[in-house]
């Protein structure tokens, strides 16, 4: 049975009511974009939400994501698969995470904290199977990272957070040059539209306001003050989806 929450969201001299739903199931990740769901659960079960109703998805991944570059995972050896015509296949390469948000091109990062991506090319047009893909390797170190339609966002080890500007489908690379941001967070999303939002160790949410396509930095930070304690956080046509640190999935409007 759902069960209708408010939650509210604390802003410097005001306050917004957040109306959030609890969503039947339970996952440990999930990713939305372009009106898709999509989630994993603790035993590594694929599910995406038709209507009111999750349907589980062939395989097992311990990382699912869907954006403009489509459906993609990763698996608990840190294969990667990307979904085409309804199955998973194989796409050559490692990850631990990966990001389909950007504009037809995907990112992620390894075991060992190394950034990677793949222009729109290659990403659109691989079925799996090659021998070689063409993933460029970034700079730096980021234990999660994730793209939008013109920047990218990544946490490391430390939970310093930093963006990475200049980013198009053909040059996912962006400027090569990491902006530091202030603040600590443990993972972050960029949506299909660009807004970040992320979770940091103690389970806070957080919001970066002022993020435009001239000022991909944004500004500051607002914590949206939930009643749970959150892991993992996703947005998509102003709805906000969270999972708590029990793997309880809310929708936040």
């Amino acid at each position: 049975m759902r069960a209708s929450l408010l939650f509210l969201a604390l802003f410097v001299g005001s306050s917004l009511a957040l109306d959030c739903q609890e969503i039947d199931g339970r996952l440990k990740q999930i990713d939305v974009s372009n009106g898709q769901v999509f989630g994993v659960n603790s035993e590594g079960l694929i599910f995406t939400r038709y209507g009111k109703n999750w349907v589980q998805l062939p395989g097992a991944l311990k990382h699912v994501t869907v954006g403009p570059a489509g459906v993609w995972g990763v698996n608990k050896e840190d294969l990667i698969y990307k979904l085409v015509g309804g199955d998973w296949k194989q796409v050559q390469g490692l990850l631990k995470q990966i990001d389909a948000g950007g504009n037809q091109f995907v990112a992620g990062v390894n075991m060992q904290d190394n950034i990677y991506c793949l222009n729109r090319d290659p990403t659109v047009t691989t079925s799996g199977g090659e021998a070689s893909i063409p993933w460029n390797l970034l700079p730096g170190a980021l234990k999660y990272y994730s793209c939008g339609p013109y920047s990218c966002w990544g946490v490391n080890a430390a939970d310093q957070i930093f963006v990475m500007k200049g980013v198009t489908p053909d040059a996912c690379m962006g400027s090569k040059a990491w902006q530091q941001v202030p603040g600590a967070l443990s993972m972050i999303e960029v949506s299909t539209d660009g807004r970040v939002f992320g979770v940091n160790s103690a389970g806070k949410v957080y919001r970066r306001d002022g993020v435009t396509v001239s000022n991909p930095a944004g500004t500051d930070w607002t914590d949206l003050a939930m009643c749970v304690k959150s892991k993992h956080v996703s947005y998509d046509l102003g709805v906000l989806w969270l999972i708590s640190k029990d793997d309880n999935i809310l929708a936040c409007h």
